[in-house]
Protein backbone atom coordinates (compact mmCIF):
# COMPACT_ATOMS: atom_id res chain seq x y z
CA UNK A 1 0.00 0.00 0.00
CA UNK A 2 3.05 2.45 1.40
CA UNK A 3 6.79 2.12 0.20
CA UNK A 4 8.28 0.31 3.03
CA UNK A 5 10.32 2.39 5.68
CA UNK A 6 13.98 2.82 5.33
CA UNK A 7 16.53 4.67 6.49
CA UNK A 8 18.71 3.11 3.88
CA UNK A 9 16.72 4.90 0.82
CA UNK A 10 14.87 8.27 2.33
CA UNK A 11 17.34 9.85 5.06
CA UNK A 12 19.20 12.36 3.30
CA UNK A 13 19.72 15.42 6.44
CA UNK A 14 21.81 15.71 9.65
CA UNK A 15 19.14 16.65 11.49
CA UNK A 16 15.61 14.20 12.08
CA UNK A 17 12.56 15.59 14.62
CA UNK A 18 9.83 13.00 15.12
CA UNK A 19 6.51 14.12 16.05
CA UNK A 20 3.15 12.69 16.43
CA UNK A 21 0.54 12.28 19.33
CA UNK A 22 1.21 10.20 21.97
CA UNK A 23 1.39 6.39 21.49
CA UNK A 24 1.91 6.49 17.65
CA UNK A 25 5.04 4.87 18.47
CA UNK A 26 7.82 7.82 17.79
CA UNK A 27 10.62 6.80 20.43
CA UNK A 28 10.68 2.83 18.56
CA UNK A 29 10.77 4.31 15.39
CA UNK A 30 12.98 7.15 16.44
CA UNK A 31 15.15 4.55 17.75
CA UNK A 32 14.89 1.98 14.97
CA UNK A 33 16.16 4.74 12.44
CA UNK A 34 19.19 5.43 14.66
CA UNK A 35 20.32 1.86 15.03
CA UNK A 36 19.52 1.27 11.47
CA UNK A 37 21.85 4.27 10.13
CA UNK A 38 24.42 3.78 12.62
CA UNK A 39 24.56 0.02 11.68
CA UNK A 40 25.35 1.84 7.93
CA UNK A 41 28.51 3.10 9.62
CA UNK A 42 27.46 6.35 10.37
CA UNK A 43 27.64 8.36 13.41
CA UNK A 44 24.41 8.99 15.30
CA UNK A 45 23.25 10.71 18.37
CA UNK A 46 19.69 9.53 19.38
CA UNK A 47 17.96 12.33 21.75
CA UNK A 48 14.79 12.15 23.70
CA UNK A 49 12.72 15.22 24.98
CA UNK A 50 9.45 13.25 25.42
CA UNK A 51 8.26 13.38 28.93
CA UNK A 52 6.68 9.77 28.80
CA UNK A 53 10.00 8.86 27.28
CA UNK A 54 10.81 5.57 27.24
CA UNK A 55 13.79 5.71 25.50
CA UNK A 56 15.65 3.38 28.37
CA UNK A 57 13.17 0.63 28.13
CA UNK A 58 13.70 0.63 24.02
CA UNK A 59 17.46 0.72 24.39
CA UNK A 60 17.57 -1.56 27.37
CA UNK A 61 19.94 0.29 29.09
CA UNK A 62 20.01 3.38 31.93
CA UNK A 63 20.44 6.67 30.65
CA UNK A 64 20.69 10.52 31.87
CA UNK A 65 20.99 13.95 29.89
CA UNK A 66 24.99 12.95 29.64
CA UNK A 67 25.61 11.52 26.14
CA UNK A 68 26.95 7.79 26.28
CA UNK A 69 27.59 5.38 23.66
CA UNK A 70 25.01 2.47 22.99
CA UNK A 71 27.36 -0.74 24.20
CA UNK A 72 25.58 -3.09 21.58
CA UNK A 73 25.51 -1.09 18.13
CA UNK A 74 28.83 0.60 17.30
CA UNK A 75 28.98 4.46 16.09
CA UNK A 76 25.45 5.18 18.26
CA UNK A 77 25.27 7.48 21.14
CA UNK A 78 22.19 8.60 23.32
CA UNK A 79 21.11 10.41 26.28
CA UNK A 80 17.52 11.49 27.43
CA UNK A 81 16.81 15.13 27.97
CA UNK A 82 14.37 14.97 31.04
CA UNK A 83 12.04 18.18 29.77
CA UNK A 84 9.99 18.14 33.72
CA UNK A 85 13.54 18.19 35.11
CA UNK A 86 14.16 21.20 32.69
CA UNK A 87 11.24 22.62 33.47
CA UNK A 88 11.48 22.55 37.11
CA UNK A 89 14.83 24.30 37.14
CA UNK A 90 13.36 26.13 34.27
CA UNK A 91 10.38 27.53 36.55
CA UNK A 92 12.67 28.16 39.73
CA UNK A 93 15.26 30.42 37.78
CA UNK A 94 11.75 32.44 36.75
CA UNK A 95 10.36 32.33 40.17
CA UNK A 96 13.26 32.26 43.03
CA UNK A 97 14.11 35.45 43.05
CA UNK A 98 10.86 36.52 44.28
CA UNK A 99 10.83 34.42 46.73
CA UNK A 100 10.91 36.39 50.03
CA UNK A 101 9.91 39.22 48.40
CA UNK A 102 6.35 38.65 47.34
CA UNK A 103 3.28 36.97 49.22
CA UNK A 104 3.31 33.18 49.15
CA UNK A 105 -0.35 33.48 46.79
CA UNK A 106 1.94 35.68 44.77
CA UNK A 107 4.18 32.88 44.31
CA UNK A 108 1.99 29.77 43.97
CA UNK A 109 0.16 31.71 41.24
CA UNK A 110 3.96 32.39 39.35
CA UNK A 111 4.33 28.67 39.95
CA UNK A 112 1.54 27.75 38.35
CA UNK A 113 1.37 29.49 35.53
CA UNK A 114 4.94 28.18 34.63
CA UNK A 115 3.62 24.60 35.36
CA UNK A 116 2.13 23.70 31.93
CA UNK A 117 2.81 21.80 29.04
CA UNK A 118 3.52 24.82 26.97
CA UNK A 119 6.44 25.22 29.94
CA UNK A 120 7.69 21.92 29.98
CA UNK A 121 8.20 21.99 25.66
CA UNK A 122 10.00 25.27 25.92
CA UNK A 123 11.93 23.82 28.52
CA UNK A 124 12.43 20.83 26.45
CA UNK A 125 13.34 23.71 23.55
CA UNK A 126 16.06 25.04 25.34
CA UNK A 127 17.57 21.31 26.54
CA UNK A 128 17.73 20.60 22.90
CA UNK A 129 19.11 24.06 21.32
CA UNK A 130 22.10 23.05 23.71
CA UNK A 131 23.04 20.43 21.43
CA UNK A 132 22.36 22.07 18.03
CA UNK A 133 23.91 25.41 19.20
CA UNK A 134 26.78 23.62 20.63
CA UNK A 135 28.99 23.30 17.23
CA UNK A 136 31.50 20.91 18.69
CA UNK A 137 28.19 18.24 19.37
CA UNK A 138 26.75 18.93 15.99
CA UNK A 139 29.86 18.86 13.86
CA UNK A 140 30.83 15.39 15.62
CA UNK A 141 27.82 13.27 14.04
CA UNK A 142 26.44 12.53 10.55
CA UNK A 143 23.24 12.42 12.51
CA UNK A 144 20.95 13.87 15.59
CA UNK A 145 17.43 12.27 16.21
CA UNK A 146 15.12 13.99 18.52
CA UNK A 147 12.60 11.78 19.56
CA UNK A 148 9.61 14.34 19.87
CA UNK A 149 9.93 17.46 17.93
CA UNK A 150 8.54 21.55 18.87
CA UNK A 151 5.31 22.14 17.85
CA UNK A 152 4.31 25.07 15.26
CA UNK A 153 2.92 27.27 18.48
CA UNK A 154 6.24 27.09 20.47
CA UNK A 155 8.24 28.12 17.18
CA UNK A 156 6.04 30.66 16.18
CA UNK A 157 6.35 31.88 19.79
CA UNK A 158 9.68 32.74 19.43
CA UNK A 159 10.02 33.83 16.57
CA UNK A 160 7.60 36.99 18.02
CA UNK A 161 9.56 40.01 19.32
CA UNK A 162 7.43 40.50 21.99
CA UNK A 163 8.40 36.78 23.30
CA UNK A 164 11.57 38.88 24.25
CA UNK A 165 9.85 41.73 25.81
CA UNK A 166 8.79 42.43 29.70
CA UNK A 167 5.18 41.80 28.33
CA UNK A 168 4.84 38.78 29.92
CA UNK A 169 6.01 40.06 33.74
CA UNK A 170 3.48 42.78 33.05
CA UNK A 171 0.33 40.92 31.08
CA UNK A 172 -2.25 39.57 33.47
CA UNK A 173 -5.16 39.59 30.60
CA UNK A 174 -5.38 35.76 30.06
CA UNK A 175 -5.52 32.99 31.94
CA UNK A 176 -3.61 30.71 29.50
CA UNK A 177 -0.33 29.98 29.43
CA UNK A 178 1.58 33.38 29.85
CA UNK A 179 4.68 33.35 31.52
CA UNK A 180 6.89 30.00 29.84
CA UNK A 181 9.30 32.27 28.23
CA UNK A 182 9.80 35.25 30.65
CA UNK A 183 12.90 33.59 31.85
CA UNK A 184 14.81 33.07 28.26
CA UNK A 185 17.05 36.15 29.15
CA UNK A 186 20.04 36.53 26.26
CA UNK A 187 18.82 33.35 24.56
CA UNK A 188 17.28 34.91 21.45
CA UNK A 189 20.27 34.38 19.19
CA UNK A 190 20.94 30.66 19.79
CA UNK A 191 16.80 29.75 19.42
CA UNK A 192 16.72 31.91 16.44
CA UNK A 193 19.87 29.68 14.87
CA UNK A 194 17.62 26.47 16.19
CA UNK A 195 14.24 27.40 13.84
CA UNK A 196 16.64 28.19 11.22
CA UNK A 197 18.13 25.36 11.54
CA UNK A 198 14.94 23.18 11.63
CA UNK A 199 13.41 25.48 8.66
CA UNK A 200 16.40 24.14 6.43
CA UNK A 201 15.88 21.51 4.36
CA UNK A 202 18.88 20.52 3.19
CA UNK A 203 19.46 20.30 7.45
CA UNK A 204 16.13 19.10 8.66
CA UNK A 205 14.26 16.32 8.04
CA UNK A 206 10.49 16.37 10.04
CA UNK A 207 9.12 12.62 10.27
CA UNK A 208 4.83 12.83 11.20
CA UNK A 209 4.36 9.66 13.05
CA UNK A 210 0.87 8.31 12.49
CA UNK A 211 -1.01 5.24 13.60
CA UNK A 212 -3.61 4.30 11.29
CA UNK A 213 -6.48 5.88 12.56
CA UNK A 214 -8.67 8.16 12.42
CA UNK A 215 -7.31 10.60 15.56
CA UNK A 216 -3.54 10.46 14.94
CA UNK A 217 -3.64 11.01 11.10
CA UNK A 218 -6.29 14.16 11.73
CA UNK A 219 -3.12 15.12 14.83
CA UNK A 220 -0.61 14.54 12.13
CA UNK A 221 -2.26 17.05 9.81
CA UNK A 222 -2.74 19.22 11.95
CA UNK A 223 1.03 19.50 12.86
CA UNK A 224 2.05 19.57 9.13
CA UNK A 225 0.01 22.37 8.62
CA UNK A 226 0.90 24.35 11.63
CA UNK A 227 4.94 23.84 10.82
CA UNK A 228 4.66 24.17 7.19
CA UNK A 229 3.47 27.92 8.10
CA UNK A 230 6.65 28.62 10.03
CA UNK A 231 9.04 26.92 7.48
CA UNK A 232 9.54 23.67 7.76
CA UNK A 233 8.43 22.52 4.86
CA UNK A 234 10.67 19.01 4.62
CA UNK A 235 8.25 16.74 5.69
CA UNK A 236 7.46 13.12 5.77
CA UNK A 237 4.81 10.94 7.02
CA UNK A 238 5.69 7.18 8.49
CA UNK A 239 2.22 4.98 8.91
CA UNK A 240 3.45 3.16 11.55
CA UNK A 241 1.98 -0.49 13.01
CA UNK A 242 0.10 -1.05 9.83
CA UNK A 243 -1.73 -5.10 9.72
CA UNK A 244 -0.09 -6.91 6.55
CA UNK A 245 -3.13 -9.65 6.19
CA UNK A 246 -5.43 -10.71 8.81
CA UNK A 247 -7.86 -13.65 9.15
CA UNK A 248 -11.04 -13.59 7.42
CA UNK A 249 -12.90 -15.99 9.94
CA UNK A 250 -11.58 -14.03 12.54
CA UNK A 251 -14.11 -11.17 13.37
CA UNK A 252 -11.45 -9.00 15.52
CA UNK A 253 -8.52 -9.65 12.83
CA UNK A 254 -10.68 -9.16 9.94
CA UNK A 255 -12.54 -5.75 11.50
CA UNK A 256 -9.36 -4.27 12.77
CA UNK A 257 -7.56 -4.76 9.34
CA UNK A 258 -10.33 -2.89 7.57
CA UNK A 259 -11.21 -0.62 10.15
CA UNK A 260 -7.14 0.64 9.41
CA UNK A 261 -7.75 0.98 5.34
CA UNK A 262 -10.72 2.87 5.57
CA UNK A 263 -8.92 5.39 7.84
CA UNK A 264 -6.33 5.88 5.47
CA UNK A 265 -9.07 6.28 2.72
CA UNK A 266 -10.26 9.39 4.50
CA UNK A 267 -6.73 10.55 5.66
CA UNK A 268 -6.69 14.57 5.95
CA UNK A 269 -5.71 16.59 2.62
CA UNK A 270 -3.01 17.85 3.84
CA UNK A 271 -1.20 14.45 4.38
CA UNK A 272 -2.17 13.55 1.02
CA UNK A 273 0.97 15.27 -0.71
CA UNK A 274 3.62 13.87 1.91
CA UNK A 275 5.94 11.47 0.81
CA UNK A 276 4.65 8.19 2.94
CA UNK A 277 6.31 4.97 4.42
CA UNK A 278 5.11 1.92 6.67
CA UNK A 279 5.79 -0.17 9.29
CA UNK A 280 4.17 -3.18 9.95
CA UNK A 281 1.62 -4.10 12.87
CA UNK A 282 3.79 -6.61 15.07
CA UNK A 283 3.15 -8.65 17.68
CA UNK A 284 6.71 -8.37 19.58
CA UNK A 285 7.55 -5.96 22.03
CA UNK A 286 9.63 -2.88 20.14
CA UNK A 287 12.57 -2.96 22.45
CA UNK A 288 15.75 -4.44 22.02
CA UNK A 289 17.90 -4.05 19.27
CA UNK A 290 17.45 -6.92 17.66
CA UNK A 291 13.82 -6.53 17.45
CA UNK A 292 14.72 -2.67 16.39
CA UNK A 293 16.19 -4.48 13.40
CA UNK A 294 13.37 -7.00 13.11
CA UNK A 295 10.60 -3.79 12.46
CA UNK A 296 12.86 -2.30 10.01
CA UNK A 297 13.31 -5.45 8.04
CA UNK A 298 9.29 -5.53 8.04
CA UNK A 299 9.24 -9.05 10.22
CA UNK A 300 5.79 -9.14 11.74
CA UNK A 301 6.07 -12.65 14.12
CA UNK A 302 9.25 -13.99 14.84
CA UNK A 303 9.50 -17.69 15.47
CA UNK A 304 10.21 -17.23 19.20
CA UNK A 305 6.70 -15.09 19.27
CA UNK A 306 4.74 -17.04 17.15
CA UNK A 307 3.06 -19.76 20.17
CA UNK A 308 0.02 -19.46 21.62
CA UNK A 309 0.37 -18.21 25.49
CA UNK A 310 -2.94 -18.37 26.10
CA UNK A 311 -5.53 -15.91 27.78
CA UNK A 312 -4.53 -16.83 31.45
CA UNK A 313 -4.87 -15.22 34.71
CA UNK A 314 -5.48 -11.35 34.26
CA UNK A 315 -9.21 -11.09 35.13
CA UNK A 316 -10.92 -7.25 35.74
CA UNK A 317 -14.50 -6.24 35.90
CA UNK A 318 -16.20 -4.72 32.67
CA UNK A 319 -17.64 -0.87 32.40
CA UNK A 320 -21.03 -2.41 33.92
CA UNK A 321 -18.89 -2.04 37.63
CA UNK A 322 -18.26 1.30 36.55
CA UNK A 323 -22.02 2.22 36.32
CA UNK A 324 -23.18 0.28 38.97
CA UNK A 325 -20.24 1.91 41.29
CA UNK A 326 -21.30 5.56 40.62
CA UNK A 327 -25.24 4.86 40.67
CA UNK A 328 -24.90 3.17 44.08
CA UNK A 329 -22.49 5.75 45.45
CA UNK A 330 -25.33 8.82 44.05
CA UNK A 331 -21.82 10.50 42.13
CA UNK A 332 -23.45 13.63 40.44
CA UNK A 333 -20.68 14.46 38.49
CA UNK A 334 -18.47 12.77 36.53
CA UNK A 335 -15.88 13.17 34.34
CA UNK A 336 -14.32 10.94 31.96
CA UNK A 337 -10.21 12.07 31.08
CA UNK A 338 -7.56 10.73 29.51
CA UNK A 339 -5.03 11.55 26.40
CA UNK A 340 -6.49 12.06 22.54
CA UNK A 341 -7.40 8.74 20.77
CA UNK A 342 -8.12 6.51 24.17
CA UNK A 343 -11.61 6.58 23.73
CA UNK A 344 -12.72 9.05 26.32
CA UNK A 345 -15.67 10.31 24.42
CA UNK A 346 -17.15 6.59 23.94
CA UNK A 347 -16.54 5.24 27.64
CA UNK A 348 -18.41 8.71 28.69
CA UNK A 349 -21.42 8.09 26.32
CA UNK A 350 -21.33 4.16 27.65
CA UNK A 351 -21.60 5.34 31.05
CA UNK A 352 -24.02 8.04 30.66
CA UNK A 353 -26.78 5.35 28.83
CA UNK A 354 -25.85 2.90 31.67
CA UNK A 355 -26.64 5.36 34.20
CA UNK A 356 -30.04 6.44 31.97
CA UNK A 357 -30.74 2.70 31.93
CA UNK A 358 -30.50 2.15 35.65
CA UNK A 359 -33.38 5.18 35.74
CA UNK A 360 -31.36 8.24 36.65
CA UNK A 361 -31.72 11.60 35.14
CA UNK A 362 -28.32 12.02 32.82
CA UNK A 363 -26.88 14.97 30.76
CA UNK A 364 -24.12 13.52 28.53
CA UNK A 365 -22.08 16.58 27.49
CA UNK A 366 -18.83 16.37 25.04
CA UNK A 367 -16.54 18.01 22.57
CA UNK A 368 -16.80 15.31 20.18
CA UNK A 369 -17.02 17.53 16.66
CA UNK A 370 -19.38 14.03 15.46
CA UNK A 371 -22.14 16.16 15.25
CA UNK A 372 -24.17 12.72 14.62
CA UNK A 373 -23.78 11.43 17.78
CA UNK A 374 -26.60 13.40 18.98
CA UNK A 375 -28.47 13.10 16.27
CA UNK A 376 -28.37 8.96 16.52
CA UNK A 377 -29.25 9.61 19.90
CA UNK A 378 -32.74 11.34 19.04
CA UNK A 379 -33.49 8.35 16.71
CA UNK A 380 -33.14 5.81 19.58
CA UNK A 381 -35.79 5.01 21.59
CA UNK A 382 -35.64 4.54 25.46
CA UNK A 383 -34.13 7.93 25.60
CA UNK A 384 -36.29 9.64 27.92
CA UNK A 385 -33.50 10.07 31.03
CA UNK A 386 -30.84 11.08 28.69
CA UNK A 387 -30.18 14.36 27.44
CA UNK A 388 -27.50 15.39 25.19
CA UNK A 389 -25.24 18.75 24.84
CA UNK A 390 -22.19 19.13 22.33
CA UNK A 391 -19.41 21.88 23.46
CA UNK A 392 -17.93 23.49 20.17
CA UNK A 393 -14.41 24.01 21.56
CA UNK A 394 -13.39 26.19 18.57
CA UNK A 395 -16.71 28.95 19.30
CA UNK A 396 -15.68 28.53 23.11
CA UNK A 397 -12.06 29.34 22.12
CA UNK A 398 -13.09 32.08 20.00
CA UNK A 399 -15.63 33.73 22.53
CA UNK A 400 -12.57 33.64 25.16
CA UNK A 401 -9.98 35.00 22.58
CA UNK A 402 -12.59 38.12 22.01
CA UNK A 403 -12.73 38.67 25.66
CA UNK A 404 -9.21 38.52 26.63
CA UNK A 405 -8.31 40.69 23.43
CA UNK A 406 -11.09 43.41 24.27
CA UNK A 407 -9.70 44.10 27.88
CA UNK A 408 -6.17 44.03 26.77
CA UNK A 409 -6.53 45.86 23.51
CA UNK A 410 -6.16 49.69 25.00
CA UNK A 411 -3.05 48.63 26.93
CA UNK A 412 -1.09 46.93 24.52
CA UNK A 413 1.27 47.73 21.39
CA UNK A 414 0.83 45.97 18.43
CA UNK A 415 3.59 43.87 19.33
CA UNK A 416 1.70 43.02 22.55
CA UNK A 417 -1.18 42.46 21.01
CA UNK A 418 0.55 39.75 18.53
CA UNK A 419 2.34 37.80 21.22
CA UNK A 420 -1.05 38.01 23.14
CA UNK A 421 -3.04 36.00 20.27
CA UNK A 422 0.05 33.50 20.02
CA UNK A 423 0.03 32.85 23.31
CA UNK A 424 -4.13 32.53 23.21
CA UNK A 425 -3.28 29.75 20.86
CA UNK A 426 -1.65 27.67 23.67
CA UNK A 427 -3.30 24.14 24.91
CA UNK A 428 -4.06 25.68 28.41
CA UNK A 429 -6.59 28.27 25.82
CA UNK A 430 -8.99 25.72 24.88
CA UNK A 431 -8.60 23.87 27.63
CA UNK A 432 -9.78 26.81 29.68
CA UNK A 433 -12.42 28.28 27.40
CA UNK A 434 -14.32 24.57 27.35
CA UNK A 435 -13.82 24.28 30.91
CA UNK A 436 -16.10 27.75 31.52
CA UNK A 437 -18.58 26.08 29.33
CA UNK A 438 -18.69 23.07 31.06
CA UNK A 439 -19.08 24.59 34.60
CA UNK A 440 -22.50 26.58 33.41
CA UNK A 441 -23.74 22.66 32.36
CA UNK A 442 -22.27 21.42 35.81
CA UNK A 443 -24.92 23.22 37.55
CA UNK A 444 -27.86 20.69 36.15
CA UNK A 445 -26.32 18.08 38.65
CA UNK A 446 -28.53 19.03 41.13
CA UNK A 447 -31.43 17.82 39.24
CA UNK A 448 -29.47 14.82 37.21
CA UNK A 449 -26.21 13.24 36.92
CA UNK A 450 -24.10 15.32 34.34
CA UNK A 451 -21.82 12.91 32.51
CA UNK A 452 -18.64 15.29 30.81
CA UNK A 453 -16.06 14.11 27.95
CA UNK A 454 -12.53 16.02 28.13
CA UNK A 455 -12.33 17.10 31.85
CA UNK A 456 -9.64 19.51 32.27
CA UNK A 457 -6.11 18.73 33.75
CA UNK A 458 -4.96 19.54 37.47
CA UNK A 459 -2.55 22.44 35.61
CA UNK A 460 -5.81 24.35 34.92
CA UNK A 461 -7.55 24.14 37.84
CA UNK A 462 -4.69 25.23 39.69
CA UNK A 463 -4.08 27.90 37.11
CA UNK A 464 -7.49 29.16 37.77
CA UNK A 465 -7.21 28.86 41.26
CA UNK A 466 -4.08 30.14 41.91
CA UNK A 467 -5.52 33.10 39.90
CA UNK A 468 -8.41 33.69 41.79
CA UNK A 469 -5.92 33.81 45.26
CA UNK A 470 -3.69 36.47 43.74
CA UNK A 471 -7.33 38.68 42.10
CA UNK A 472 -7.99 38.67 46.61
CA UNK A 473 -3.89 39.82 47.33
CA UNK A 474 -2.89 41.45 44.77
CA UNK A 475 -6.84 43.09 43.74
CA UNK A 476 -5.67 41.93 40.37
CA UNK A 477 -6.78 38.43 38.33
CA UNK A 478 -5.27 36.51 35.67
CA UNK A 479 -8.72 36.95 33.34
CA UNK A 480 -11.88 37.01 35.21
CA UNK A 481 -13.58 33.97 36.33
CA UNK A 482 -16.83 33.35 35.93
CA UNK A 483 -18.69 32.32 39.47
CA UNK A 484 -19.94 28.81 38.47
CA UNK A 485 -15.80 28.07 37.92
CA UNK A 486 -15.14 29.55 41.48
CA UNK A 487 -18.26 27.24 42.51
CA UNK A 488 -17.41 23.85 40.20
CA UNK A 489 -13.40 24.01 41.65
CA UNK A 490 -14.64 23.27 45.34
CA UNK A 491 -17.25 20.56 44.14
CA UNK A 492 -14.86 19.02 41.69
CA UNK A 493 -12.50 18.03 44.58
CA UNK A 494 -15.46 16.92 47.10
CA UNK A 495 -15.31 12.86 45.74
CA UNK A 496 -19.42 12.74 47.44
CA UNK A 497 -20.24 14.38 44.29
CA UNK A 498 -17.51 14.32 41.70
CA UNK A 499 -16.34 11.15 40.34
CA UNK A 500 -12.95 11.20 38.08
CA UNK A 501 -12.68 8.62 35.68
CA UNK A 502 -9.23 7.96 33.63
CA UNK A 503 -9.13 6.33 30.30
CA UNK A 504 -5.83 4.74 28.55
CA UNK A 505 -4.99 1.95 26.77
CA UNK A 506 -2.55 -1.03 27.68
CA UNK A 507 0.51 0.47 25.83
CA UNK A 508 3.45 2.26 27.49
CA UNK A 509 3.25 5.82 26.10
CA UNK A 510 -0.83 5.93 26.90
CA UNK A 511 -0.36 4.58 30.42
CA UNK A 512 2.76 6.46 31.14
CA UNK A 513 0.65 9.42 29.87
CA UNK A 514 -1.96 8.66 32.03
CA UNK A 515 0.00 8.27 35.10
CA UNK A 516 1.24 11.74 34.64
CA UNK A 517 -2.44 13.12 33.90
CA UNK A 518 -3.08 11.63 37.75
CA UNK A 519 -0.01 13.44 39.39
CA UNK A 520 -1.67 16.24 37.76
CA UNK A 521 -4.91 15.93 39.11
CA UNK A 522 -3.76 14.79 43.03
CA UNK A 523 -1.79 18.66 42.96
CA UNK A 524 -4.98 19.80 42.86
CA UNK A 525 -6.50 17.62 45.15
CA UNK A 526 -8.61 15.20 42.79
CA UNK A 527 -8.11 11.61 42.79
CA UNK A 528 -9.56 9.60 40.29
CA UNK A 529 -11.93 7.02 41.09
CA UNK A 530 -11.67 4.47 38.82
CA UNK A 531 -9.32 3.68 35.32
CA UNK A 532 -11.06 2.03 32.54
CA UNK A 533 -8.18 0.32 30.04
CA UNK A 534 -10.13 0.60 26.38
CA UNK A 535 -9.70 -1.50 23.42
CA UNK A 536 -7.63 -4.39 24.72
CA UNK A 537 -7.02 -6.73 22.26
CA UNK A 538 -6.50 -9.20 25.32
CA UNK A 539 -10.14 -9.07 26.46
CA UNK A 540 -10.93 -9.40 23.35
CA UNK A 541 -9.57 -13.28 22.94
CA UNK A 542 -8.18 -13.28 18.96
CA UNK A 543 -6.99 -15.73 17.09
CA UNK A 544 -4.95 -13.72 14.62
CA UNK A 545 -1.09 -14.85 15.26
CA UNK A 546 -0.03 -10.94 15.48
CA UNK A 547 -2.85 -9.60 17.11
CA UNK A 548 -2.66 -12.16 19.77
CA UNK A 549 0.83 -11.38 20.21
CA UNK A 550 0.54 -7.62 21.12
CA UNK A 551 -2.67 -8.68 23.32
CA UNK A 552 0.16 -10.53 25.32
CA UNK A 553 2.00 -7.67 25.57
CA UNK A 554 -0.55 -5.64 26.70
CA UNK A 555 -0.31 -7.73 30.16
CA UNK A 556 2.95 -5.59 31.55
CA UNK A 557 1.13 -2.42 30.93
CA UNK A 558 -2.70 -4.03 32.50
CA UNK A 559 -0.52 -5.15 35.59
CA UNK A 560 0.99 -1.75 35.60
CA UNK A 561 -2.08 0.20 35.91
CA UNK A 562 -3.47 -2.06 38.66
CA UNK A 563 -0.44 -2.69 40.78
CA UNK A 564 1.07 1.42 40.62
CA UNK A 565 -1.96 3.59 39.70
CA UNK A 566 -5.58 1.93 40.59
CA UNK A 567 -7.42 0.18 42.63
CA UNK A 568 -10.15 0.18 40.59
CA UNK A 569 -9.24 -0.89 37.12
CA UNK A 570 -12.50 -1.52 34.70
CA UNK A 571 -11.57 -3.00 31.29
CA UNK A 572 -13.39 -2.79 27.28
CA UNK A 573 -12.07 -5.26 24.64
CA UNK A 574 -11.11 -4.18 21.11
CA UNK A 575 -14.42 -4.18 19.46
CA UNK A 576 -15.18 -5.06 15.81
CA UNK A 577 -17.45 -2.45 15.12
CA UNK A 578 -17.95 1.52 16.51
CA UNK A 579 -20.90 2.22 18.89
CA UNK A 580 -22.79 5.08 18.43
CA UNK A 581 -26.49 5.72 19.69
CA UNK A 582 -28.13 4.72 22.54
CA UNK A 583 -28.76 0.70 21.47
CA UNK A 584 -25.50 0.03 20.44
CA UNK A 585 -23.58 1.76 23.48
CA UNK A 586 -24.88 -0.38 25.74
CA UNK A 587 -23.50 -2.90 24.67
CA UNK A 588 -20.16 -1.79 26.56
CA UNK A 589 -22.29 -2.59 29.45
CA UNK A 590 -22.64 -6.86 28.54
CA UNK A 591 -18.81 -7.44 28.15
CA UNK A 592 -17.24 -9.14 30.64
Amino acid sequence: MYQPYNPKNGIKTPYLFFTGKGGVGKTSTACATAVSLADQGKKVLLVSTDPASNLQDVLDMELTNKIIPVPSVEGLYACNLDPEEAASAYREQVVGPYRGQLPDSVITSMEEQLSGACTVEIAAFDEFTKLLGNAAVADSYDHIIFDTAPTGHTLRLLQLPSAWSGFLEESTHGASCLGPLSGLGDKKEVYSKTVKELSDSSRTTLILVSRPDASSLHEAGRASLELKEIGIQNQMLLINGLLQTHLPDDEVSAAFYLRQRRALQEMPAALRQAVTFSLPYVSYSLTGIQNLRWLLNQYTLPVSEAKDHGQDSLSLPGLNEVVEDFSQKGTRVIFAMGKGGVGKTTVASAIAVGLADKGHRVHLTTTDPAAHLEYLFKQSKGTENLSISRIHPGEEVEKYKREVLLKAGSELDEEGIAYLKEDLDSPCTEEIAVFRAFAELVHRSEQEIVVIDTAPTGHTLLLLDSAEAYHREMSRSSGDIPESVKKLLPRLKNPNETGVVIVTLAEATPVIEAGRLQADLKRAKITPQWWVINQSLYAAHTKDPVLNGRAQSEKEWIKRVTADFSSHTAIIPWMKEEKFGYEKLKDFLTLK
